[in-house]
């Protein structure tokens, strides 16, 4: 008899994903792919609070799709009811909250504990929200997925979680998607009336993004280069604790809103670099997308960005504005070193796919299923 998996599947249908929308939506269309692959392919379910578009996943004999629409506490209240009649071997959440009460056992995704290092990031009602669900999840789980090592160490260090129960699993990007990237820069750049020539930045507009120092950075490489025409693309929402300030006296600063993937694959296209100086990420999207489409990559050389970027970028110090305003001009002025950390960063991303993200989660429910 196939294994029944439960899978949280309402994050996937958010009509402006960030990241752990994305992470959820390509991860469960991968692992419908990885499971028709199988000798014996699980029987997935899909919960969704919001009905999907019909071409949204591929259909199969071995996909339920089951939508139970709720306005709160969808996850700890409807899906876990559904959960207890429905009775699946594994229940899966591709994010960091699971049910406070439902049966069997589970595999969660943790993404980051950025709540713990940037406590400030966050409102008090956020904090309690994250702390609460996600050190209970932790603990709830019989498998953890880590978006990378990094987070994985977060877990053991604040909620001595058990290494031997978490699984550091990359996510991935959909390279094949960014391929048309440079023929979309010019329709890009005439949408948000950019100049020729620009850095681009890439993610909410929010302190733990480290904003404030981008900018500083930015006005510096401005002062070293006498450089009235190069922008910065900031590109993005505004998310929370944004501070207008931080534009005070900023010339050719662009703040675009959050922008769809199509436009973001033409933006980085044209980027003379993604500058990601990030003071703490689980995993950085971008910093992959960018490579993707060509554009060299400055990130900050902390948390899980050094096993992203490897030797194909720049890493930084991202509390040195210094530091940041230097790789941006190197970047802009040694086009040899630009074109070789292009080159560096198209290998480097072909390491990072869903496909095998999607494989390494099927292990982790094979594991499970065999104890």
């Amino acid at each position: 008899m196939a294994l029944r998996i439960a899978i949280d599947a309402s994050r996937a249908t958010k009509r402006q994903p960030t990241g752990t929308e994305y992470y959820a939506l390509h991860l469960i269309q991968a692992l419908i792919r990885a499971n028709e692959l199988r000798a014996e392919p699980f029987q997935l379910s899909l919960y969704f609070r919001d009905r999907p578009p019909e071409a949204l996943f591929v259909k199969s004999p071995h996909i339920n799709e089951i939508v139970i629409p709720f306005p709160r506490l969808w996850t700890h209240l409807r899906w876990a009811e559904a959960l207890w009649r429905a009775r699946p071997d594994i229940t899966f959440s591709p994010a960091h909250t699971l049910p406070f009460l439902f049966p069997g056992r589970a595999v969660v995704t943790i993404h980051d504990l950025g709540y713990k290092h940037f406590p400030q990031a966050h409102n008090a009602g956020q904090r309690a929200y994250l702390e609460l669900t996600t050190r209970y999840s932790a603990a709830r789980a019989a498998l953890v997925v880590a978006d990378s090592q990094a987070t994985a160490n977060d877990l053991s260090h604040f909620y001595s979680t058990s290494a031997a129960k978490i699984r550091a699993v990359y996510p991935g990007v959909e390279g094949d998607s960014y391929s048309s990237a440079k023929s979309d820069t010019e329709a890009v750049r005439a949408k948000y009336q950019l100049p020729a020539r620009y850095f681009a930045f890439v993610g909410t507009l929010q302190p733990r993004k480290n904003i404030e120092r981008l900018i500083l950075a930015f006005r510096r490489w401005q002062e070293a280069h006498a450089d009235t025409d190069t922008a910065l693309v900031l590109a993005g929402a505004k998310g929370w604790l944004f501070d207008d300030s931080w534009l005070a006296g900023a010339d050719k600063v662009r703040v675009t809103g959050y922008i769809d993937e199509a436009d973001k694959r033409g933006l980085l296209a044209g980027a003379i670099a993604l500058v990601f100086p990030s003071l703490y990420e689980g995993f950085g999207f971008p910093v992959l997308e960018a490579m993707h489409c060509g554009a060299p990559v400055i990130a900050s050389n902390s948390s899980s960005l050094p096993e992203l970027v490897g030797d194909a970028g720049l890493q930084v110090d991202p509390e040195c504005v210094a530091d940041i305003a230097a790789a941006m001009s190197r970047c802009s002025d040694d086009e040899a070193l630009r074109q070789s950390l292009i080159e560096r960063g198209h290998l480097r991303a072909k390491r990072f796919t869903w496909d095998k993200t999607a494989e390494k989660v099927m292990y982790v429910f094979d594991e499970l299923a065999q104890r």
